[in-house]
C-alpha cells in the first residue's frame, strides 16, 4: 500500500508559510492604519504656553474655513532684506522650530513659521489637502504686508512638498528645499520595499508633480548620508525639476539633521539670501 501520511517536512513548511503570510498581511494593514503616527510626530503645547526666543516676534493665530486654528510665530527685524515663509519637518513644534528659524532672522530677514494641525497649539483635522490650503492661508497673510518679490519659501524635510506646492501656485522670489524628496511614496518604498506602499499611502506628497509648475529659482540641499530621506530621492526630484531654474547642492557626508554643520550649506545660504535687495 502507498504511504498517504502527510510528510512532516511539508507540513512544517506549510505552517511556516502561513505564519509568514499572516505576518505580512498584519504588517501591511498596520502600515495603512497607523501611517499618520509614522509620518507625523507632533508635540503638543498648552494654549497658554509662552514662547521665548532671542529676537522680537509676534504670535499669530489664524482660523481656516473649516474652523481649524493655526498657530505661528512671525519674527520681525528693522529694515528686513525680505521675508522667509518656513515650513518645518515632521517632528516637534514651534518652541523648537522657532529657534531653528532664528538662523535666518540673524541674517536680517523677517521669518514666519507655522505649526501644522495637531502640532504645538495648532488644532484641526489632518489630511494632505489641508497642508496645502493652510500653507496658502499664511502666504495670503504675508502678501498683505510684503510684495511677492520679497518672499522666500523655505521647506525642510516634510515641509519641502508643502513649500513646493505653494511656490507652484504663487510667484515668490525663490524656493529653498532642505532634504527634499521625490514623494513620500518614494521615501516609504525605500523604508518598506516589500510592501505595496503606493496603494497603502493616503498621504502621498507628490513633490515631483508640483515642481514643474514653479517659476522661481529653486535650490535644493541634500546630504549623501541621509538616513531618513535617501539622497537618491532628491536626485530623482532634481531630474524632473525645471532645468534652468534648479540647483542641487550636494553635501558630502551630510545626514538628515546636520546640514547646518557644513560650511557648504552656510556659504550657499549666504549667497541666496544676499541676492535680495533691501526692503523699502
Amino acid at each position: 500500500m502507498l504511504n498517504t501520511a502527510p510528510n512532516p517536512l511539508k507540513r512544517r513548511l506549510k505552517n511556516i508559510l502561513l505564519v509568514l503570510v499572516s505576518l505580512y498581511v498584519m504588517i501591511t494593514a498596520s502600515l495603512y492604519f497607523i501611517q499618520e503616527k509614522l509620518l507625523f510626530l507632533p508635540t503638543v503645547l498648552e494654549q497658554d504656553y509662552k514662547f521665548q526666543f532671542n529676537y522680537n516676534f509676534e504670535e499669530l493665530n489664524l482660523e481656516t474655513n473649516d474652523g481649524a486654528k493655526l498657530n505661528a510665530v512671525h519674527f520681525k527685524v528693522k529694515n528686513p532684506k525680505g521675508v522667509i515663509l518656513y515650513f518645518h519637518g515632521n517632528a516637534g513644534d514651534l518652541s523648537r522650530w522657532g529657534t531653528i528659524a532664528e538662523y535666518f532672522v540673524e541674517k536680517q530677514y523677517d521669518v514666519l513659521v507655522m505649526d501644522y494641525r495637531t502640532y504645538g497649539k495648532s488644532k484641526g483635522k489632518l489630511s494632505e489637502s489641508v497642508f496645502y490650503s493652510d500653507a496658502q492661508l499664511f502666504y495670503n497673510h504675508l502678501i498683505n504686508s510684503y510684495d511677492e518679490s520679497e518672499i522666500t519659501i523655505y521647506g525642510r524635510s516634510l515641509g519641502t512638498a508643502i513649500a513646493t506646492y505653494l511656490a507652484s501656485k504663487n510667484n515668490p522670489k525663490q524656493l529653498i528645499l532642505e532634504t527634499p524628496y521625490y514623494s513620500i511614496i518614494d521615501v516609504a518604498k525605500s523604508r518598506f520595499p516589500v510592501f505595496p506602499v503606493e496603494k497603502l499611502m493616503r498621504y502621498k506628497f507628490l513633490t515631483y508633480n508640483f515642481i514643474n509648475e514653479v517659476n522661481c529659482e529653486i535650490t535644493m540641499f541634500h546630504g549623501t548620508n541621509d538616513e531618513i530621506v535617501p539622497y537618491k530621492s532628491a536626485q530623482k526630484l532634481f531630474k524632473v525639476s525645471p532645468e534652468k531654474l534648479t540647483k542641487l547642492i550636494t553635501i558630502e557626508g551630510g545626514s538628515h539633521n546636520n546640514l547646518s554643520h557644513y560650511e557648504t550649506y552656510h556659504m550657499n545660504i549666504e549667497k541666496l539670501l544676499n541676492n535680495f535687495g533691501a526692503k523699502i
